[in-house]
């Protein structure tokens, strides 16, 4: 019977080739160690205290068959069948995109916004929820609704609300803005389908698992932030704000497009790499 030291050097040397060379290289040893702790439920600390005891059976095939799925490709979020975003954990799936930190630069941005007290919000897009639940964790009194084109997602949203008990947010199933006609918002937000189909980062890593119908847009990926662009003007209240992700190539694009469609006060943002990942922009048309 292998320690639990035996295990993890057996799983990175395993891993290393399929994630020390991929889009974003990660230690080897540091996935498997993840994997560990995840399945295990262990700490850090736990792990290094343990690190010489036999590795229990049971433990050790739940390992061996999430090893053989994440040699295979598969991101480890799908196979753990949940993720991490902001302080909280989210039930994933793979009719969503699984949530990045990166997403958490919108966030940020929509919590340092002057908006009113009972303010409304829309997130286009929204897949598991993330950022709907981590803005109506931080603001109680907002009031938010998710929508996103895919059914599975918008019940994978609403079990990810009911698992966090926030109940200040809706989820619902719509086709950009078609389900909220004649409502505004003071702010609208999103993180929607923004690389070209021809990016050859589509067939690496865990993007290659992904849903395209969240990744891909046309007009060298910038076709759904237009649509949503022209669609805020008509949504959004006097004052409001719209704020998007996009690629780290297309913050002059976007910002262009902002200012193209009436918005003041146009700028970008970087995420936590340093790189521009959103822009926004205020509505005083």
């Amino acid at each position: 019977m292998q320690t639990v030291r035996q295990w993890l050097l057996q799983a990175s040397s395993a891993l290393h080739p399929l994630v020390s060379t991929g889009p974003v290289p990660v230690d080897a040893r540091q996935e498997a160690r993840r994997l560990l702790q995840e399945l295990s439920g262990w700490s850090a600390t736990q792990l290094v205290l343990r690190e010489n005891e036999p590795l229990d059976p049971a433990l050790d095939s739940r390992l061996t068959a999430a090893l053989q799925r994440r040699l295979q490709g598969e991101p480890l979020a799908y196979i753990l069948g949940y993720w991490y975003f902001w302080d909280f954990q989210l039930k994933v799936a793979p009719c969503t995109l699984i949530p990045r930190p990166d997403t958490e630069t919108l966030v940020r941005q929509a919590l340092e916004l002057t908006l009113p007290a009972q303010a409304r919000v829309l997130d286009l897009g929204t897949g598991t929820g993330a950022i709907v639940l981590a803005l109506a964790k931080e603001r109680p009194d907002w009031q938010l609704t998710g929508l996103d084109l895919q059914p599975e997602a918008v019940t994978l949203a609403q079990h990810n609300a009911a698992q966090l008990q926030l109940t200040n947010c809706q989820f619902v199933q719509s086709n950009w803005f078609s389900a909220v006609q004649g409502q505004q918002f003071e702010l609208i937000v999103s993180n929607p389908p923004y690389i070209d189909e021809t990016d050859p980062h589509l067939s690496q890593g865990d993007v290659a698992y992904e849903p395209r119908t969240a990744l891909v847009a046309a007009g060298a990926g910038l076709a759904d932030i237009q649509q949503i662009i022209q669609g805020a003007t008509k949504h959004l209240s006097l004052q409001g704000w719209l704020w998007l992700e996009h690629g780290y190539q297309q913050a002059d694009a976007v910002q262009q497009l902002l200012q193209q469609a009436g918005f003041r006060q146009v700028q970008s943002v970087r995420d936590y790499g340093g790189q521009w990942r959103i822009s926004g922009g205020l509505w005083v048309a």
